[in-house]
């Protein structure tokens, strides 16, 4: 979305790892209480409708606007109109079901907190749909935020053996001091070191973790390159779980079977090997709880590392439309009543 890959609009902001402070309730919020610490899953549902009642949240039928869709974000091309959380404020639909009110110890643990809003869930669900279980041996494409959460969400779920594939020393690194054994793949082919370190068998299940802009260690984009290898990887009847976003139409692809959000899967492997794939972006709801139970040691841990980074240059007429967007919380609002049930977040 930053490259301009997909068609989010000019104007819209992006950001969805929201936790903040509530400043203002709408007439319809009975729990959440202004001056309460909240962290906000990056998925917006209205918990009422079909899926969300199945506890699939992020594919909300009510809170997408578009009638052949399911499924809103914030700050998320496709996902609705609704504005990011890189911003001074964020309202906050059905505020009472959206927000996870925190403790007393909230604002002075903002950091591990707010990676409940997606990448912790969100590496959390990537091994759910894996199947991770105690004693599997488990293989992990991508050491970025994500991965990384796989990896210690797989520990968490009890897994003997965690591989974690990248060829980034520093997220390497994060790797092994979670545990994880990292496999530079810029150095090794990763799919034979994974069946070295299984005894020939492949593992037991294995996670998606970059999604369509995975690349050679040349540079080379190709979209295919991380499914292809987990076809590869992980052994006859095993699971994969894909969180890394694939998009249904990328029109700055090289080729032209990824511009249409197409790829040259292995399926006849893949279905020769019996495995089974689940796929799509986190119910955070659902997978909130179990990301934030402490680890099997009996301690939660930290594991991403921070970059400075440079203060944004202010936009003219952001806050101006944001402070407009306030005043009309009912104008255009997908649903009825929707505006009542609004909770504003100072982040």
């Amino acid at each position: 979305m930053y490259e301009g890959r997909t068609d989010f609009e000019p104007g819209r902001w992006f950001g969805h790892e929201n936790l903040g402070q509530v400043v203002e309730i709408g007439t319809g919020v009975d729990k959440v209480q202004v001056g309460d610490w909240v962290v906000v899953p990056f998925n917006i549902s209205c918990g009422h409708c079909k899926n969300c009642e199945r506890q699939l949240t992020n594919y909300c039928l009510t809170a997408q606007p578009e009638p052949k869709m399911a499924g809103a974000a914030y700050g998320f091309a496709d996902m609705g109109p609704y504005g990011g959380g890189q911003a001074e404020l964020l309202r906050v639909p059905w505020g009472d079901f959206n927000c996870l009110r925190l403790g007393e110890d909230a604002e002075q643990r903002q950091t591990d907190y707010v990676m409940l809003a997606d990448i912790f869930p969100t590496g959390y669900h990537a091994t759910e749909m894996a199947g991770v279980q105690p004693g599997d041996q488990t293989v992990i494409y991508g050491a970025g935020p994500v991965g990384l959460m796989a990896a210690l969400s797989a520990t968490i779920r009890g897994a003997r053996k965690v591989m974690v594939l990248d060829r980034h020393p520093d997220r390497l690194r994060l790797a092994e001091s979670i545990g994880a054994i990292a496999i530079d793949d810029s150095k090794v082919d990763p799919v034979q070191a994974v069946l070295d370190e299984t005894m020939g068998l492949g593992a037991d299940n294995g996670c998606e973790c970059v999604g369509y802009q995975a690349h050679e260690p040349d540079g080379h984009e190709q979209p295919n390159l991380t499914m292809n290898r987990l076809v590869a990887s992980v052994r006859f009847t095993g699971k994969i779980g894909n969180v890394g976003v694939f998009v249904p139409q990328d029109p700055g692809a090289g080729d032209e079977l990824a511009k249409q959000g197409k790829l040259a899967f292995d399926y006849g492997m893949f279905w020769f090997k019996g495995q089974h794939i689940g796929t799509g972006q986190a119910p955070v709801k659902k997978v909130q709880p179990a990301a934030a139970r402490p680890d099997r040691r009996g301690q939660g841990r930290t594991v991403l590392h921070r970059q400075p980074r440079a203060a944004p240059r202010p936009r003219a007429g952001g806050l101006r439309a944001l402070r407009q967007a306030r005043r009309g919380l009912d104008e255009g609002c997908p649903a009825p009543g929707w505006g009542g049930c609004l909770t504003w977040l100072e982040s």
